[in-house]
């Protein structure tokens, strides 16, 4: 593949407000695509490609790179791809076989893995002989899911539609509301989104609204909705009847899910902001079901957000773990006795997921639930995100 400078400095302009500038790489992508309206779809896919990539192998780059210069980790990346250097004077200080040497004799596998340090001994203390697999399955690249929106069509009829479009995509089981694409594109663009036929949603993920068990006419509390991904799958199972209350403590997210609610023809999504402990205890015992879809760690979506291992340390994951509790505690108060409850976390660490459960079912909060059933789901088996999913049941 032909290089071009304009392209590599739309990398270089990337990386810098990811690394020095400590912004999201997905938010980063986005801008640097919109601020050069003359690169084409090639252009485009390589720069957002490249970038995550780099992101995804940044400890591994700078190791084996000559220098922290953005030519030399950039010419870096590219001669570990197989790749051969055009001979631009950017590139002079680089060395194919000495990269090569240095990579062949390296035998630390936090460097090897491409992770910190402490994300190393962490994931060995929690996960023990799974963590190497699963390290390795995680910076692999995800693969682009949709969900189908069974509001508005099935999934065979969406299926045809975009391969009528010249997007492939094909089933999988176990998953009966998503499509997985053959070839990664933006479909964004597509036809069939604009009408809200379907949402981009990883396959792991969806199966959390189905762990809910949910039916029509019920009365369901998404409490920490966000965007409302998991409200809008939750409003598809339930026929659009019933009332699905998404609740989140930044109004933003809400109003992002109202948008998206109206163009998948949800009418029983109703928004509601948190605003300290009175909004939970004004809903007390009044849901069937309830959604604690808890902030965490986000290390089973590494493949699609590299950058969080970055971002991470272990402060930030016990700080986590404290909220994860903190709503645990409280939350389930806004659930009917005989109601049924899921927590959830893009996590596989057992501190955040079945040990956060069982302290919340030795607590008194927690006395009056049991578990009926938990799921963990590791990339390396499932090819998807890792999660995590307990359903309760209150008494």
């Amino acid at each position: 593949m032909k290089l071009h400078n304009n392209t590599i400095r739309g990398v270089h302009q990337a990386l810098d407000a990811i690394f020095e500038q400590g912004q999201y790489a997905d938010k980063v992508i986005e801008r640097t695509l919109k601020s050069n309206p003359k690169w084409g779809a090639r252009d485009r896919s390589f720069i957002a490609e490249t970038t995550y990539e780099m992101v995804r192998w940044w400890r591994l780059i700078t190791y084996l790179s000559p220098s922290n210069d953005y030519w030399d980790l950039f010419g870096t990346y590219w001669l570990m791809q197989g790749n051969a250097l055009p001979p631009w004077e950017e590139f002079e200080r680089l060395n194919a076989e000495k990269i090569k040497g240095k990579f062949e004799s390296l035998k630390n596998p936090a460097i090897l893995e491409s992770i910190p340090d402490w994300l190393e001994e962490i994931g060995k203390k929690e996960l023990g002989e799974l963590w190497q697999a699963e390290i390795q399955s995680l910076n692999e690249e995800a693969e682009v899911v949709l969900r189908v929106n069974t509001l508005k069509t099935t999934r065979e009829r969406l299926k045809n539609q975009l391969a009528a479009d010249g997007i492939q995509t094909y089933i999988v089981k176990g998953y009966p509301d998503a499509l997985v694409l053959e070839e990664r594109q933006n479909v964004f663009r597509n036809p069939a989104f604009k009408e809200g036929l379907f949402e981009v949603q990883d396959a792991s993920s969806q199966l959390v609204a189905a762990a809910l068990a949910v039916e029509p006419g019920m009365r369901v509390i998404d409490a920490c909705a966000g965007a409302g991904g998991k409200s809008l799958h939750l409003a598809a199972l339930m026929e659009n009847k019933g009332k699905v209350i998404s609740m989140d403590v930044e109004e933003w997210k809400l109003q992002q899910a109202k948008l998206r609610a109206r163009r998948n023809g949800v009418s029983i999504f109703e928004p509601k902001l948190i605003e300290g402990s009175k909004t939970i205890k004004r809903l007390k015992e009044s849901a069937d079901r309830l959604l604690l879809d808890v902030p965490c760690s986000g290390l089973g979506v590494l493949r699609r957000n590299p950058d969080t291992k970055w971002k991470l340390s272990p402060e930030s994951i016990e700080k986590v773990q404290q909220t994860q509790q903190e709503l645990l505690q409280t939350y389930p108060s806004m659930l009917k006795p005989g109601g049924q409850m899921v927590y959830a976390t893009c996590s596989i660490l057992p501190s955040e997921n079945e040990l956060q459960v069982k302290k919340f079912l030795e607590s008194e909060a927690g006395k009056e639930f049991q578990l009926i059933e938990e799921t963990k789901v590791l990339a390396q088996e499932s090819g998807f995100d890792g999660f995590y999913i307990a359903r309760l049941l209150k008494k």
